[in-house]
């Protein structure tokens, strides 16, 4: 026993040291983006790794208004809320359906979700833009969130299966006896008590859909439709050809990102507790 303990505790501080190796270099990449939108073009050109010797705030402002990171930011909320929520509600009483049956069928229907996790999604990007193309929903908030929500579905209905398969079923059943029919069941006791996996499921289709740039990129195109990682690539398409405004083209990635930071540092420990609990069921 003691030789095992002796050969596990040098693996363990390797492993430790390199999570926070990982760790450190992801803390330096986001503290060198900071520091490079608050400085000139000519000065990062000069030196790409240094301290703004004037910080320029400006730089977020000429992003917001000139690279047009304003409304693709109110776009972005607008679509990642949108098709979160909905994505939830539509995920919740199927996910409670597939847990609570028990049969071939419900299992085959479980295993087709998951096996949705592994469709790439560049093959649905041609037929997603033909269809909506004859809807006429290209180029808007509705047609982007509708496929958002689309996209959504496997892992949000995989992961809510396990949430309500973890819930005893004497709650429903003391809920019954008190003469609660299946919806008012499922809305007043099951839902509050699976409120921490729906809350998870809502935040991580929100990251992704304010992440997500290969279908907002194909699927819109107008100033007043885009979203910020369109935004960010426009505006590096256009300085091409315009001339480079490093500064800015990095106070544009730090909008996107300051979003992620917040939502991770107050609600990290949540995601990871819920995809842990949801997924191990």
């Amino acid at each position: 026993m003691r030789s095992k303990r002796g050969s596990a505790g040098p693996a363990r501080l390797i492993g430790t040291a390199l999570v926070w190796g990982a760790v450190a270099a992801d803390l330096l990449l986001i503290l060198w983006i900071l520091l490079t939108s608050l400085r000139g073009s000519g000065d990062i050109l000069k030196h790409a790794f240094g301290l703004p010797t004037t910080p320029k705030f400006g730089n977020y402002a000429t992003a917001w208004s000139d690279g047009g990171f304003g409304p693709a930011a109110v776009n972005s909320v607008v679509v990642a809320v949108a098709s979160s929520a909905l994505a939830v509600a539509l995920a919740a009483p199927c996910a409670y359906a597939l847990a609570r049956r028990r049969s071939r069928t419900s299992s085959a229907l479980t295993m087709t979700f998951a096996m949705g996790l592994g469709v790439p999604g560049q093959v649905l990007v041609v037929p997603l833009f033909v269809g909506l193309a004859k809807a006429n929903l290209t180029d808007s908030q509705l047609g982007l969130t509708l496929v958002y929500v689309g996209l959504a579905m496997p892992f949000t209905v995989f992961l809510l299966t396990g949430f309500f398969a973890g819930i005893p079923a004497a709650l429903e059943e003391a809920a019954v006896l008190d003469g609660a029919g299946a919806l008012r069941t499922f809305t007043q006791v099951v839902l509050p008590v699976a409120r921490g996996g729906l809350i998870t499921a809502f935040l991580l289709q929100f990251i992704s859909s304010w992440n997500e740039t290969l279908f907002a990129l194909v699927l819109t195109h107008s100033q007043d439709q885009i979203t910020l990682p369109v935004a960010l690539a426009e505006f590096v398409a256009s300085a091409q050809l315009n001339g480079m405004d490093y500064g800015t083209m990095f106070a544009g990635v730090c909008l996107i990102l300051a979003p992620m930071i917040a939502l991770f540092s107050w609600m990290g420990t949540r995601i990871i507790q819920g995809m842990t609990v949801g997924i191990g069921k």
